[in-house]
């Protein structure tokens, strides 16, 4: 298996796939933006509280069909009725105080590398795509595979009518991949968590980036990388004055649900 160092010339066309929090960022895109959602009032003590009891419950049974639908119908129920002007304004104002200081170093110079030698960069995430392309767009990433969330006469419903989440991730790599012609063989995946291991699963060179212990164990049983990131970088410095479209909405991703929850009852900065 290719290492980090030893990026090969793809002889075909070839992505990177990057999930996004604690990948490329150091911490979930949605903890990032808990305090602006708290502080601009889209956030009540009861219903993140009601999310954080569907996670719970989610980490006790597993990431088994019931308990993933229970966690999809709390954040359902956690966005339903967010007005989508209010949540552009938010991030539009505070996307470059929360996302900018978090970015790996390492992750910048590995998407740089994918670039040179000819790659798309896609970037995967739970999180919503309404997020996530803003982020994508300053990392000057290629594509985005994310959740979908609805509106209705510019406010949430709730609906997600496409959840990026475990096998589904690896699911729409393949669909992009015969749409565009990627060689899957020949791409590349990274990601921290067990949950994304179908993921690295659908490219012939997976990388588990700061792996969590289940991620550890899979890697080494699969003979995937081990990447270890720890330097974040204010792209603000690296990427002055480059044109960055903010004026989209986000939303709680899955890996920031007890961190949101936690700071809804404290009312408290994160720390």
């Amino acid at each position: 298996m290719d290492t980090e160092g030893t990026l090969d010339e793809p002889r075909r066309r070839s992505a990177a796939f990057f999930d996004l929090d604690k990948t490329i960022i150091a911490k979930s895109s949605s903890m990032a933006f808990s305090r602006s959602f708290l502080e601009g009032g889209l956030l009540t003590r009861t219903k993140a509280l009601r999310t954080a009891y569907a996670q719970f419950l989610f980490e006790v049974g597993g990431a088994d069909e019931r308990q993933t639908a229970r966690l999809r119908d709390a954040l359902s129920e956690l966005v339903a009725g967010w007005e989508v002007a209010h949540v552009q304004a938010i991030v539009a104002e505070t996307i470059h105080d929360h996302i900018d200081p978090i970015v790996y170093q390492e992750a910048l110079e590995l998407i740089r590398r994918h670039q040179m030698n000819g790659r798309d960069v896609i970037i995967v995430s739970a999180s919503a795509s309404l997020v996530v392309e803003p982020i994508a767009e300053l990392l000057g990433a290629d594509a985005v595979i994310a959740s979908r969330m609805e509106a209705r006469d510019g406010v949430l419903t709730g609906e997600i009518s496409f959840y990026a989440y475990g096998a589904a991730k690896a699911e729409a790599i393949v669909e992009l991949a015969n749409a565009r012609g990627y060689d899957l063989d020949g791409s590349y995946a990274y990601s921290d968590s067990i949950t994304d291991a179908p993921m690295l699963d659908a490219v012939g060179h997976g990388f588990a980036v700061n792996p969590d212990r289940s991620m550890r164990r899979e890697a080494h049983r699969r003979g995937w990388g081990v990447l270890t990131f720890r330097r974040p970088v204010g792209l603000r410095r690296r990427d002055a004055g480059r044109p960055v479209a903010v004026t989209l909405l986000a939303i709680a991703a899955i890996g920031a649900v007890w961190a949101i929850a936690y700071a809804a009852y404290r009312r408290e900065p994160d720390a």
